[in-house]
């Protein structure tokens, strides 16, 4: 069933009840605020064009509706890089972002207040292409030792294109670095200004099925299960100590979201192919058998991966400092929020 077939609005309606319903407080009633408890406004930032959870609210307009009752306003803001979005959060220009594990770490590293309140996304399987034009000689990691590679500094894409071309015995100081988004790289590739490109599966694949690139390097076929490493929800600490409930809400919708997403595969990819224009094919890819990998929990097993990663990033000198777990990871809000979920239940 495509985005557009008359039982979709039925679905859009079912889905918006769904999360009204599950942010009931345990009480039952509307929660109210007293007037310094109370945000104007609710400011949110994730990477360009957003992650999954990020789109569904976008795009359904699911915060707006859940906070308009109490006349707060939603922002929701995309950033081209994790790095821009951290500086936001660490400095109270955002209170939330859905981004990826490498800005989040090093932003952590820095001891700002921030928290980790819930996981973003946690694909198992690896979301970056090593592209190259079509008729390109570079054949292997290897062959990319003095060229010129584009990629954004300081994403997840750069941690992965390190343990890739460490796995060839390189390292980055072996190739040439240019700090560029797909924007820019993609006709820098198709002009031959740089020989490669490091990019998402979505962007990448999109050059590939267009005759404009051909895959080198498929992090997902030919990296390591362990280079899936979560990506995260921060808030900023002192809206999370001025205002928990308003947190334990947008976890609410934020679990709601990940669950009705594997409901409802079809509709799903649909939202996410119209928002970010990647190809069908290309979303299937990176979501195969219709699971989507959204639920927020904070495991054990995602707080070691995020210390694995961590590990990697400073070897690497990707990252300066050093992550204090016990401050960062704070899984209250998190288990607040799945009580009112159960409650509406």
């Amino acid at each position: 069933m495509t985005l557009f077939s008359s039982a979709f609005p039925l679905r859009r309606t079912l889905l918006r009840l769904a999360l009204g319903l599950s942010v009931i407080p345990l009480a039952g009633a509307t929660p109210t605020f007293a007037d310094d408890a109370k945000p104007d406004v609710i400011r949110i930032g994730s990477t360009a064009p957003g992650h999954l959870k990020f789109i569904l609210y976008r795009n359904q307009k699911l915060l707006e509706e859940e906070f308009a009752k109490d006349g707060i306003k939603v922002e929701l803001t995309t950033f081209d890089g994790g790095s821009a979005a951290t500086v936001a959060l660490g400095s109270g220009a955002l209170d939330f972002t859905y981004i990826g594990n490498n800005p989040s770490l090093r932003l952590a590293a820095t001891g700002a207040d921030v928290k980790l309140v819930g996981l973003s996304s946690w694909n198992r399987s690896n979301e970056t292409l090593i592209v190259v034009k079509p008729d390109s000689p570079l054949q292997t990691l290897e062959d990319l030792k003095g060229k010129k590679v584009a990629y954004l500094s300081g994403t997840v894409r750069h941690s992965t294109f390190a343990k890739a071309l460490q796995t060839a015995g390189l390292s980055i100081n072996d190739i040439e670095s240019l700090n560029l988004g797909i924007e820019s790289s993609a006709p820098a590739l198709a002009r031959g200004d740089v020989d490669a490109i490091v990019e998402s599966t979505g962007p990448a694949q999109k050059l590939v099925e267009t005759g404009q690139a051909r895959v080198l390097f498929d992090a997902g076929k030919s990296g390591k299960p362990e280079w899936a490493v979560p990506h995260v929800v921060s808030v900023n600490g002192d809206f999370a100590g001025k205002y928990p409930e308003i947190v334990t809400r947008l976890l609410a919708v934020d679990i709601a979201a990940a669950r009705w997403a594997d409901a409802n595969p079809e509709e799903t990819i649909g939202i996410f192919v119209k928002e970010t224009g990647n190809s069908d094919s290309a979303v299937r890819a990176t979501y195969p058998d219709g699971k989507f990998f959204q639920d927020p929990e904070i495991t054990d097993e995602a707080v070691r991966a995020l210390q694995g990663e961590e590990a990697f990033m400073a070897e690497a000198g990707l990252l300066n400092g050093k992550v204090d777990y016990d401050s960062w990871v704070d899984r209250s809000f998190y288990d607040a929020a799945l009580k009112q979920v159960a409650a509406s239940n």
